[in-house]
């Protein structure tokens, strides 16, 4: 049975801020997070480490304050990768059933898993994930567990997802730096999927549209499982700099007044709202018309979505979102984002906010944690799903190194 000494970690180091969640796993019924660290990012651009020092000391930042929190000294995390060298793509591999009486083992489905994966990498990419799609049993297809089924040949569709070798290693050497292990890198919106996506909405056909400060991280789900991920270099902080230009107010103000005042839907703002603007080299602080701020900020957001849109219609699920989208990230908190979603899709849209956070709902539930809060879902379930039990002791990363070894053995 799990002790009170076994946590699983999420770390998700981000454009604007570096966010560390701590999850207790001792419970049987689930896990229960049970601490958080959030510090200004420092030496990040678009998933990419441009100042390894500063983004080290943001690391600890982060850290320091969850260990405080949490009561516990973290010396392993599940790592968050994003950035647009992340390349998603479907494959499939085939093999000959070679169990007795012709009946599917484990042994099949790994073999086959393989195959799926069995081709060159670009020169500089390595495999991040290799996640099953469905299995095909000779001519029956759909199937989810074919594992006991009799058939000559199995067949498994996968979707693929790659990085760029030096960009993970960069950030897996900030961890390190700061004092950790990682267990395993994991792409963010595979882990924010895992936080706000229900299983009904995967299974009707979703898009998960996670809106980063520096990028937007797509990712499609039909039938049960991922089919399509893609990162465009677009984010919150394009909204703050339009109004940082635009208005001619330094650049913290105008994060603060997006947050405070912002909307991207310029028509849900009365005509004589006033916001107060601060301005530069000591002048006073002007008046502007709130609905004029929303005016400039929402052919920001119809740009977004525009490009997120492209992405689906040539993917070719346009017509598979049944359950619409989910908007989740800090860039979704934007006043009025939903709607101006769904005035662009003409199908439903909701901000996805993570669910089952336990004592820590008050703080975790916003869409700003998904990516966090997710990395420590997503480590609870690989390990469960492993049959193993998550061990976190200060000076015992090697336990933590049998457990992932085991159920890398599966991707």
């Amino acid at each position: 049975m799990a002790r009170r000494d076994q946590y699983l970690v999420g770390l998700d180091v981000g454009t604007s801020k570096v966010v560390v969640v701590v999850g207790d796993a001792s419970d049987p019924a689930g896990i229960d997070l049970v601490g958080y660290g959030v510090a200004e990012s420092r030496g990040v651009r678009r998933g990419d480490i441009v100042n390894l020092d500063d983004a080290v000391q943001a690391i600890r930042r982060a850290v320091a304050e969850a260990e405080q929190m949490a009561g516990i000294d973290i010396d392993t995390v599940y790592l968050g990768v994003s950035g647009t060298r992340l390349k998603g793509f479907n494959s499939r591999g085939v093999v000959a059933v070679t169990g007795r009486n012709r009946e599917v083992t484990r042994e099949d489905v790994t073999r086959a898993i393989d195959a799926a994966k069995g081709f060159t990498l670009p020169t500089g990419q390595e495999l991040l994930h290799v996640l099953p799609q469905d299995f095909v049993v000779d001519e029956h297809d759909g199937i989810q567990s074919p594992v006991g089924m009799t058939g000559s040949r199995l067949e498994v569709n996968v979707h693929i997802i790659t990085g760029n070798q030096t960009a993970t290693a960069n950030l897996e050497t900030c961890v390190n730096r700061a004092g950790m292990h990682v267990a395993e890198t994991v792409v963010d919106q595979v882990a924010s999927a895992d936080a706000v996506l229900s299983a009904d909405e995967k299974e009707l056909g979703v898009a998960l549209v996670d809106i980063g400060a520096g990028t937007v991280n797509l990712a499609i789900f039909d039938r049960g499982t991922l089919w399509h991920t893609a990162v465009k270099p677009l984010g919150g902080d394009h909204f703050t700099n339009d109004i940082h230009v635009a208005l001619r107010t330094p650049l913290p103000d105008a994060e603060k007044l997006k947050r405070r005042a912002g909307c991207a839907l310029a028509s849900m703002i009365l005509d004589d709202e006033m916001i107060e603007v601060p301005s530069v080299g000591g002048r006073p602080p002007r008046t502007f018309a709130r609905r004029s701020v929303a005016e400039f900020l929402q052919p920001r957001g119809e740009e977004l979505f525009h490009l997120v849109w492209d992405e689906i219609c040539t993917a070719g699920y346009e017509r598979h979102l049944n359950a619409g989208l989910v908007l989740t990230g800090g860039g979704a908190n934007l006043y009025g984002m939903a709607d101006l979603a769904e005035h662009i899709f003409k199908m439903p849209v909701r901000v996805g906010v993570p669910e089952h956070v336990g004592r820590l709902s008050d703080h975790l539930a916003t869409a700003e944690f998904s990516t966090g809060v997710g990395l420590v879902l997503y480590g609870y379930q690989r390990l469960t799903a492993a049959g193993l039990q998550p061990r976190h002791r200060p000076g015992v990363a090697g336990v933590w190194d049998r457990c992932t070894d085991a159920f890398r053995k599966w991707m």
